[in-house]
Formats: structure tokens, C-alpha cells, sequence
């Protein structure tokens, strides 16, 4: 019979389970409520109530109610039982070493002794990091951290109530003091650093103190005076530097006789402040803004309803512009119109926006689009009949193709002053041709990012060119470009030894700014002739020859005696130039030291 006791206690079990399941949800509510309604009732006759004790009293649960019986608190809301447990335990605590060593130091009267032992009390009892609590305050439950303030009375506080509570005592405790300010000249090494980029060497002048002053204290400033454009033009680029430029700041620039106003961060000004300008400035002739992005229709229809005539129009960012409202603005002033300048117009200003200029602008001497994405050929073709430009600038997102540059070439090259073209990686030695036959007044030129001009077209450009010396040259990045052999050209694709040679003897004696960054097929052997003991460029102040890698110490030296007047070479990217002696007055950037990649000469 013993191995049927087993699955006979089984059998007995299932059966009550069975039992247990087939009662009603109702049934085994109505027991649950009668077990809390028994535990409460013994809680009562056991707990003996103290005069002027308030008696708590249960409400009985109705029949289908889930509602929890409250225990039995006291006044102070907390359970009898566990008060009585904490008062033991501060007995016990009273009669330890610890509480009689903390009295000690403390150098208390009897009277703190329960503050004393319920401090000691809290701190035994405090939650641990993870675990659950109460807040002090609020009563909220929470999770315990190592950062939880503790509260007036012991207890811990949730993170908002903490935070209340952190800011109270950091108002009550005494301010720190401030950090002290360096007193050198120099200041801190980024702003050293800063300084040296911007060409600011040496004592700081009158006025570039007091411009600083003012953009330090700019809420106490009212308006700017009478002070001359130069320095209300530095004082609004030190604005915009800062992001100071604001609605609140300006009206120092807006005045009813301002007639130039140029705004180079425009990130914080609105449509209203955009209104505003052209509603307080009656006699505004230029106008310069970048980052304009609320520069929209709407303004464009209230500026065409002023009676302003600008000459001057300088509008980066404006991307929200539809074609419509640029070609009535064009209408509009194209008759004063002398310069125009567009960036950064994504999607608008086509090639329909070109006829439309050269139809209502008879006077424009300037004209730049760069950052364009609609603009094609056919538009590139249109500049060609603009006959009074004088200054002509393109970055456009479609390649320009040759076929479009020369016609624009052979039709306004005879005035052409400056010419810029960006990122013309298909432009080839034809332009150089149609350069080299059509300009004669040329002081700025700029080819950057070709793939396909070689060094026989650059030397041919600057061979017997009846055009006077460059001031300013820009051939950045028009090198020989290959994935499979990129330092084997055969071709001599981009600006090499002669080209290099050719420039430096047609313009070499007035030229100023020269940027031949990354033509790394300019050899050492070249900079060396050009650089030589004998030449003289008294006029170079700039030079940009990073990553030409044939450039070494001796090739810099050899700049900074041939070119007097140098103020700054960039040589980033020139693994050959390590230690080399900078003149006084001469910054020298790119080459890595425990200064940064900066260097002052002081020599």
C-alpha cells in the first residue's frame, strides 16, 4: 500500500485545486475582505488607546470592492508598532559607545540627546543606493541614489523635492568668489592663439580697446555716435563673432541716416527685425546680410514698397526667395543697382534671373553667385551680356563647362577686373587661352579645383601676357587628381614647376596674396629658383603653399628673405618643415609645436 500513498495525495491536490478554481471570482473576494476585516479588528484590541489619541476608524468594504484597509497610525502618521520599535531601538542606541563618543564631541546638554540618537538612528537606517523609499516631503516613493539629499528631518528627498531643497541651501550659503582674472597682456592661450590668426600683433590700438569695451558692456551702450564706417563695420563683426547681434543690439547699427549696414550674423534676427531695418533706415544705399534665412517673400514685398534705392545688394542664406520676387526686386532697382551679390540660394535665382538682370541693370559693375544650385550653362552664357561688369565671381553646384566661360571671356574680358570661378574641376587650358587673349585689366584672379588645365597652359597664360601683374592669385587645388597613381604625372596636369616659374615672373613684383595650396607637383627645385638669394617680391604678404610637399626649412627661410613684407605662410601639410626661425612679425602656421600650430615670430 506504501506506493499508492504518493499519487492518492496527488489525486487529493488536484482535487482541491479544482475546488479552489471552480469558486466564483466573487466568493474568493468576499474572503479576502473578511481576512482584512479580522486583522484589522485584532490590531485594534491589541493596540491600547491613549488619551487624546484620535481612534482610527475602517470603513467595511462593500461587496465587490478591492480597496485596501488602512492600518492604525498615530497622530504623526506613523503605524504604532513601528513606533514602538524605533523608540526601543533609540534606547538601545542611547546606551552605545557611539552615541556617548558623538555627545562627547558635540558638547551637548541631556536635552539634545534624542536628536543625537535618532541622527545616529536615520543614518543606520537609510535606505541603500537601489533600494525603495518615501520622500520626506512629498511622500512620493522613489529610488534611492547616491545622490539623494537628505531632508531637514533625516530622511531622504525624490529628485524634484531635492533639487527645491539644494536650491534653498545654495541661496542661504555666502556667494563664492569669482575667479581671478589674468592680469598679463596675453591672456589665455586661445585667445592668444585667436589673436595671432586675426593679425593682431603687438599693443592693441585706442580704438580697437575701446571697440572691445563696448561689445563687453554692449546692454549699457544707447546708440554709437557719430564714430566713422570703419569702426562701426569692426564693431558689427566683433558682434556677430560674439552672437551679440540681436534684436535688442541693432538698433545701434539702424539709425534713420544709416546709409551702409552690414550684418554678418543674421541668425538671431527675425522677420519683424528685417522689417524694421528697411522701415527706420530711409536712406539705406548698401545693404550686406548673411545667414538670412527669414529674409522671405514677405520682406522682399515690403522692401519693394519703400522708396529705397540701393546700390549695393549683399544677401547670403536667403534660400526661402522665391524666382518671382527676385526678379521684381531686379526690376525694381536695377536701374541703381551696382553691385549684386547672391549665396547660398539652393533652388532659386535660375538662368531666366541672369536675363532679367541684364535687362534692368545697366550699371551693375559687380556680379557674384556662388552656393547656387539652378543655375546651368545656359544661364553662364547670359553674363555675357552684361558689358559694364567689372567684377564677376561663380561657384555654382553645376560644373561649368569651358564652352560656357569663353564666350563670357571674349565678350567682357576687356574690363574685367576680378575673376573668380570655384570648383571648375572640367575647366581647361582653353580658359587659360581666352585669359590670356581678352584680359587686360586684371588685379584678381581665381581658378580653384581644375582637373584638366596643365602646366603648359598656366606657363602660356603668364608668358608675354599684356595684362599688368596680378595682386591677388588663387590656384588652389588645380593638381593632377588619380586614385591609382596620384603622384605619377606624366601629363604635368595642374600647376607645376613652369607654370609656377611663369606667375612668379610676370606678377611676382606687385603681387600680394598667392595660394597655390595643395599644387604638390611644384617641386623643391622650383621654389628654390623663385625664392632664390637674388629675387624680391616686396610686395607679398600672404602665402598659402600647404601640403606642397617639397617644401622644407630651407625653402621658408629662403621666403622670408625674398619676400620683406611677408606677414603670413600657412605650411600645412609640409612633413619636411620642422624647426625653422620665424622673424619678428611673422606668423608662420601648421607647424606643430607645444605652443599649437601657431607660430609668432620673435626674432
Amino acid at each position: 500500500m506504501a506506493p499508492m500513498v504518493l499519487p492518492m495525495a496527488k489525486t487529493r491536490m488536484r482535487t482541491n485545486r479544482l475546488v479552489e478554481i471552480s469558486q466564483g471570482p466573487r466568493q474568493i473576494r468576499d474572503e479576502a475582505d473578511q481576512r482584512r476585516q479580522a486583522a484589522a479588528a485584532q490590531s485594534e484590541d491589541s493596540t491600547p488607546a491613549a488619551p487624546g489619541d484620535s481612534t482610527p476608524v475602517e470603513a467595511e468594504s462593500s461587496r465587490g470592492s478591492r480597496q485596501r484597509s488602512r492600518a492604525v497610525t498615530s497622530e504623526n502618521g506613523v503605524p504604532d508598532k513601528k513606533k514602538k520599535e524605533q523608540a526601543k531601538t533609540i534606547a538601545k542606541i542611547k546606551e552605545s559607545k557611539a552615541f556617548k563618543k558623538r555627545k562627547r564631541d558635540a558638547g551637548v546638554d541631556s536635552d539634545d540627546d534624542d536628536d543625537i540618537a535618532r541622527a545616529i538612528f536615520n543614518e543606520r537606517h537609510a535606505p541603500l543606493p537601489g533600494q525603495m523609499d518615501n520622500c520626506e516631503i512629498c511622500t512620493k516613493r522613489f529610488t534611492v541614489t547616491p545622490y539623494s539629499v537628505a531632508g531637514p528631518n533625516g530622511g531622504l528627498l525624490c529628485a524634484p523635492c531635492g533639487r527645491q531643497i539644494a536650491k534653498e541651501r545654495q541661496g542661504m550659503q555666502p556667494k563664492k568668489k569669482a575667479p581671478r582674472k589674468q592680469t598679463g597682456g596675453i591672456g589665455s592661450r586661445r585667445a592668444h592663439q585667436s589673436r595671432i590668426l586675426d593679425g593682431d600683433i603687438g599693443t592693441k590700438s585706442l580704438a580697437t580697446l575701446c571697440v572691445q569695451t563696448l561689445a563687453k558692456n554692449v546692454d549699457l551702450a544707447d546708440s554709437l555716435g557719430d564714430l566713422p564706417t570703419h569702426l562701426i563695420d569692426k564693431i558689427a563683426r566683433i558682434f556677430s563673432k560674439r552672437r551679440l547681434l540681436r534684436a535688442e543690439t541693432l538698433p545701434l547699427f539702424v539709425q534713420p541716416n544709416t546709409e551702409v549696414l552690414h550684418i554678418y550674423d543674421g541668425a538671431k534676427i527675425s522677420e519683424q527685425d528685417l522689417l524694421g531695418i528697411f522701415q527706420v533706415a530711409t536712406k539705406l544705399r548698401r545693404f550686406k546680410a548673411r545667414y538670412m534665412v527669414q529674409f522671405k517673400d514677405e520682406v522682399m514685398d515690403y522692401v519693394l514698397s519703400r522708396d529705397i534705392k540701393l546700390e549695393s545688394f549683399y544677401l547670403s542664406g536667403a534660400n526661402l526667395l522665391s524666382d518671382e520676387k527676385w526678379h521684381e526686386f531686379i526690376e525694381a532697382q536695377g536701374a541703381s543697382l551696382k553691385a549684386f551679390q547672391v549665396y547660398y540660394t539652393d533652388k532659386h535665382f535660375g538662368d531666366d534671373t541672369v536675363d532679367v538682370i541684364a535687362k534692368n541693370c545697366p550699371s551693375i559693375e559687380r556680379l557674384k553667385i556662388e552656393h547656387n544650385q539652378k543655375l546651368t550653362d545656359e544661364g553662364v552664357k547670359g553674363i555675357a551680356n552684361i558689358p559694364s561688369l567689372l567684377h564677376l565671381g561663380l561657384q555654382l553646384q553645376h560644373s561649368i563647362s569651358p564652352e560656357a566661360i569663353t564666350p563670357v571671356l571674349s565678350s567682357i574680358g576687356q574690363k574685367l577686373e576680378t575673376f573668380s570661378l570655384t570648383i571648375v574641376p572640367k575647366a581647361d587650358d582653353s580658359v587659360l587661352q581666352s585669359l590670356h587673349d581678352n584680359c587686360r585689366s586684371l588685379v584678381k584672379l581665381r581658378i580653384t579645383e581644375s582637373e584638366v588645365m596643365t602646366d603648359a597652359g598656366f606657363a602660356k597664360l603668364f608668358t608675354n601676357w599684356e595684362n599688368p601683374p596680378l595682386r591677388i592669385l588663387d590656384l588652389q587645388k588645380c593638381r593632377y587628381v588619380s586614385a591609382q597613381q596620384p603622384r605619377h604625372n606624366a601629363h604635368k596636369v595642374g600647376l607645376c614647376d613652369e607654370g609656377f616659374k611663369a606667375l612668379m615672373a610676370h606678377s611676382g613684383a606687385k603681387l600680394r596674396d598667392l595660394n597655390v595650396h595643395a599644387c604638390r607637383n611644384i617641386t623643391g627645385e622650383a621654389f628654390e629658383e623663385v625664392f632664390s638669394k637674388d629675387a624680391l617680391y616686396p610686395e607679398l604678404r600672404h602665402l598659402e603653399i600647404s601640403f606642397c610637399e617639397e617644401v622644407t626649412d630651407f625653402i621658408v627661410g629662403s621666403i622670408f628673405r625674398s619676400c620683406p613684407n611677408i606677414k603670413e605662410v600657412n605650411v600645412f601639410g609640409c612633413m619636411k618643415v620642422r624647426d625653422v626661425r620665424v622673424p619678428r612679425g611673422v606668423i608662420l602656421v601648421g607647424v606643430p609645436n607645444a605652443q599649437g600650430m601657431v607660430t609668432e615670430g620673435f626674432d
